[in-house]
C-alpha cells in the first residue's frame, strides 16, 4: 500500500519515513520541560510543532532546535501576518517561541517586544469598516484562473483565502449549503454556510465548470505553490488586504438578517438599540460568527463594530 508523509515526516533515501529532526527535539524539550498546567502544555508543543511545520514549507530544512536564528523568528512572523492570523494567536505563538529559545540559551534571538516584528496589538471592536470588494475589472487583472476563482468565492461566501483556494466544488456544494472540510480551514473546525442567492449560486457554477472534480489548486501544484501564485496575481492586480472580502461579507449578512447596516457600515451602535433590537443584533451576530468560523461572538465586532 502507498503511502504519504504527514507534514511532520520526510521520505528518506531508503524509502522510509523518519519524523524531521526539529519537530523531535521540540516535542522532547517540552516532555522533558513541562511547565504549566496541562493545558498549556499541550498548547505549547502544538504551537511549536506548526512552527517546525511552517518552517519546513518556508525551505528551512535540517534544522534542529539549537539552530534558532533570528531570520526564523523574522520568517514566521512575516508569514502570520501575510495570512492575516489574528494578533492574538501570533502572541500566544510568540510567547511559545520566547519558551524554545530560552530552553537552549538562545534567548537573545526573539526580540523582547512583539513591537519588534510589527505585531499589532489585539482588537476586538472596529471603529472604520475594512471591508473591501472586487470589481470584474480589477478580477480581469489576475491572469491566473484558479486564483480568480477564488477570489470571487472569498466575496461571495466570506471564506479565508486557504479556504477559498483549497476549494473543491464537487465536495463543498450541497445545494443548499457549503461544507467546508476539515482540512481547508483555519483550526481545522469543519463548517457550512449557506448558499442564498443567484449570485452565489453562478459562482458555484463556474467553480464547478473549472475545477471538475478537484479542486481550486491545478494537479501540477501543491498548496503552497498555488498560495504563492495567489500572493503574486493579486500583488500585480493591485490588490491587497483580501481578508476584507470576509468583512464585507459579514455587513451584508447583518443588513440582511437585521434589516438595518452594521455599526462598521455607518448603521446604529448597539448601545442605540431597542431591547428587542438588541436581541437579534446578538442572535444575527451569532450566526454570522458561525459561518465565518468563529466560536467568540465578540471577535464578529471586528467585522461588525460594535
Amino acid at each position: 500500500m502507498v503511502t504519504t508523509p504527514g507534514q511532520s515526516e520526510t521520505l528518506t533515501e531508503n524509502g522510509k519515513y523518519t519524523v524531521r529532526g526539529l519537530n523531535h527535539q521540540l516535542k522532547t524539550l517540552c516532555r522533558n520541560n513541562r511547565e504549566g498546567s496541562y493545558g498549556t502544555q499541550v498548547r505549547r508543543e502544538r504551537e511549536l510543532t506548526l512552527m517546525a511545520n511552517e518552517l519546513h514549507e518556508l525551505g528551512y530544512r535540517g534544522m534542529n532546535s539549537h539552530s534558532l536564528k533570528p531570520k526564523h523568528v523574522e520568517a514566521l512572523v512575516g508569514h502570520w501576518l501575510e495570512k492575516e492570523v489574528a494578533a492574538g494567536t501570533i502572541k500566544n505563538r510568540m510567547a511559545a517561541f520566547r519558551w524554545w529559545a530560552r530552553k537552549v540559551n538562545r534567548q537573545n534571538v526573539v526580540a523582547r517586544s512583539n513591537d519588534h516584528y510589527g505585531i499589532p496589538n489585539r482588537i476586538f471592536v472596529t471603529g472604520s469598516s475594512k471591508a473591501k470588494s472586487v470589481s470584474t475589472m480589477q478580477l480581469e487583472k489576475v491572469r491566473d484562473q484558479h486564483v480568480r476563482m477564488s477570489l470571487e468565492l472569498q466575496q461571495a461566501f466570506g471564506l479565508r483565502r486557504e479556504e477559498a483556494i483549497k476549494f473543491s466544488p464537487s465536495y463543498a456544494d450541497q445545494r443548499d449549503r457549503l461544507i467546508l472540510k476539515r482540512s481547508w480551514t483555519k483550526g481545522g473546525k469543519a463548517r457550512t454556510v449557506p448558499i442564498r442567492t443567484e449570485a452565489q449560486r453562478d459562482v458555484l457554477g463556474r467553480a464547478h465548470k473549472l475545477a471538475g472534480k478537484g479542486s481550486l489548486i491545478p494537479s501540477a501544484r501543491n498548496y503552497v505553490q498555488q498560495l504563492r501564485i495567489y500572493e503574486g496575481n493579486t500583488t500585480r492586480a493591485g490588490l491587497s488586504k483580501m481578508h476584507g472580502l470576509r468583512h464585507a461579507y459579514a455587513q451584508r449578512r447583518y443588513e440582511a438578517l437585521t434589516g438595518w447596516k452594521s455599526p462598521a457600515a455607518d448603521g446604529p451602535t448597539s448601545k442605540s438599540l431597542s431591547s428587542k433590537q438588541r436581541k437579534l443584533d446578538r442572535e444575527v451576530r451569532l450566526i454570522i460568527s458561525r459561518e465565518l468560523g468563529h466560536e467568540r461572538i465578540q471577535i464578529v465586532s471586528v467585522y461588525l463594530g460594535k
